[in-house]
């Protein structure tokens, strides 16, 4: 697949070996690729799921797949690599499906922020409005000191375990 713009890399599950244990390939989320499909999967959830923001993940086949919000994205995924994972928020406008909230926020995969493009093709193919951006960014990186993954907050990029200095550049997967 081709992503014109950001990153081409997808993302393997960096997260605890029990959860990703217990996803099984082939179980994943709900593959959304048409305005139709998302329709059909919209119609089959309650007001109050669809209040909720849900997990979604972009296969390396850059098909959307969504999944309850309490999943684990590695789940959704079938514990295979994506190409961008987070949350994401669903309304209805005039008759048309937006994606209004979407964060890149997922701490199997850490996914970095220009993973965005995956997510902007995978909503055009499926017919779905967005924001054009992730509404809310998070930026994960690994300290090279103590190994642990980190989420950079107001830009403050010093390891909440050691407080050694983080990297500038995503480094999740070493």
């Amino acid at each position: 697949m081709s992503l014109s713009g950001g990153s081409r890399r997808s993302y393997r599950y960096v997260g605890p070996a029990d959860v990703r244990a217990a996803a099984r390939p082939g179980d994943t989320g709900t593959g959304i690729r048409t305005a139709g499909e998302f329709v059909v999967w919209a119609a089959a959830r309650t007001r109050e799921e669809l209040a909720e923001p849900f997990t979604f993940v972009i296969g390396t086949d850059g098909v959307l797949r969504l999944a309850p919000r309490r999943s684990e994205h590695v789940a959704c995924a079938g514990g295979e690599p994506v190409l961008s994972a987070g949350e994401i928020s669903f309304r209805e406008d005039a008759g048309r499906w937006t994606a209004q909230e979407v964060s890149n926020q997922s701490t199997g995969y850490c996914p970095d922020t220009d993973s965005w493009p995956a997510v902007g093709q995978a909503l055009d193919r499926a017919g779905l409005g967005h924001p054009g951006s992730f509404t809310h960014e998070v930026i994960f990186r690994r300290c090279g000191v103590c190994g642990q993954h980190n989420i950079v907050r107001d830009g403050h990029f010093v390891c909440v375990f050691c407080d050694a200095d983080l990297p500038e550049r995503w480094n999740i997967e070493p």
